[in-house]
């Protein structure tokens, strides 16, 4: 296939001319400003097109079939833009063979996993948390030997913090998560909402590398706005290194609460969705959604699509150049998009609406040997 007319995002090392692409057996076979195509190859073009590497949601629950909230990995991949899928907790050590032989095996998008510290995962979390037995619940041998069973798939582990889920283990389930994660060199994603523990109990705990998702939700207690101590502990926390994630979801994002933090100076390091059953017909819907509530509410459309792209593959392939997306003979792994005038109301978690001016619409995604135009 040939991809005519696209301009790279971020800019760098490419200069700001549109450029066309020929992707031959899954990689890039060659660049230039207008290649002819002897061949008769599909050719795509979609007009003021930009094209930035596949975008990745760091947090999504695709383990379908096998929790209560999961969907299938195609909602939320390659038709949306997404090429790079990271199924955030679904799956403990108890479970996580079945992720990796019927979800992970044979996708036509890239999907990585962060594993539970809970042994079961998110099988009935809608009825039962996977911390409910306390620690009875973790069992840090059977998990660390499932870490080294799936080296390339589990790229860290998973602690929802919050005392619905964590019970009397409060803060205590984040430190043996934290022990574990550094045991296995891995980093630890930390689901944050109602306390206990406490939001900067939360962070201290956490290094570089570390991830907090829902860093911007609005719930009462845990949230970033509602005190100094607690916006003051983000600001130490980003300087450490540790990365601040939307993660979206059905409760979990405040459009107010991420007013505050960019007025203050802090962005989000990364944009996810959180995607899952309850979710997926909004508010979330997608990852593009996502990134133009992000847009709209004041980050730059470069801004917006790092933290979408190059951040979180930063973060899962540390050893990836942000420019290698459009190397020759690398895998082909982009995502070609618009940006849109619009006037479409969107929602936060907690039925704020937000009207968009702007809007990211992916047009095609290509992920090795698949591709897909975006619906």
């Amino acid at each position: 296939m040939i991809v005519r007319q696209v301009t790279p995002i971020p800019s760098n090392g490419f200069g700001t001319s549109p450029i066309d692409l020929e992707i031959k057996e899954g990689r890039i076979a060659r660049l230039g400003q207008k290649l002819d195509n002897p061949q008769g190859l599909k050719e795509f073009f979609f007009k003021d097109a930009l094209i930035s590497r596949g975008w990745v949601d760091l947090h999504v629950h695709v383990y379908f079939g096998a929790t209560d909230i999961s969907i299938r990995p195609e909602q939320a991949g390659l038709r949306t833009g997404v090429t790079t899928m990271v199924d955030c907790g679904s799956a403990g050590e108890a479970n996580f063979t079945g992720f990796s032989e019927f979800i992970a095996k044979d996708a036509r998008e890239k999907i990585l996993a962060f594993l539970n510290i809970g042994s079961i995962g998110l099988v009935a979390c809608n009825r039962i948390s996977e911390l409910s037995l306390g620690f009875r619940s973790v069992d840090i041998d059977r998990t660390l030997t499932k870490i080294s069973s799936y080296p390339d798939l589990i790229r860290g582990i998973k602690c929802r913090a919050s005392h619905v889920i964590t019970g009397d283990l409060g803060v205590y389930a984040v430190r043996v998560a934290k022990k574990v994660a550094r045991i296995a060199g891995l980093p630890l994603i930390v689901h944050v909402g109602e306390p206990p523990p406490l939001f900067e109990e939360v962070l201290e705990n956490l290094e570089e590398g570390d991830v907090v998702t829902h860093a911007f939700h609005g719930k009462p207690g845990g949230n970033l706005m509602e005190d100094s101590k607690s916006l003051d502990a983000v600001k130490d926390a980003k300087e450490r290194g540790v990365l601040m994630d939307v993660g979206h979801g059905a409760a979990s994002f405040s459009f107010e609460v991420m007013q505050f933090a960019l007025d203050q100076g802090i962005k989000a390091d990364i944009i996810s969705t959180d995607l899952h059953q309850n979710n997926v017909q909004g508010p979330v819907f997608d990852l593009p959604t996502t990134l133009s509530k992000l847009l709209n509410l004041g980050m730059s459309l470069e801004e917006v699509i790092k933290a979408g792209s190059n951040r979180p593959a930063g973060f899962l392939f540390p050893d990836e150049n942000e420019n290698d997306f459009l190397k020759i003979g690398n895998m082909a792994d982009f995502t070609v998009f618009t940006l849109e005038a619009s006037d479409e109301d969107v929602q936060d978690s907690q039925g704020v609406s937000l009207k968009l001016k702007k809007i990211i619409r992916p047009k095609l995604a290509v992920q090795g040997i698949h591709h897909e135009e975006c619906l």
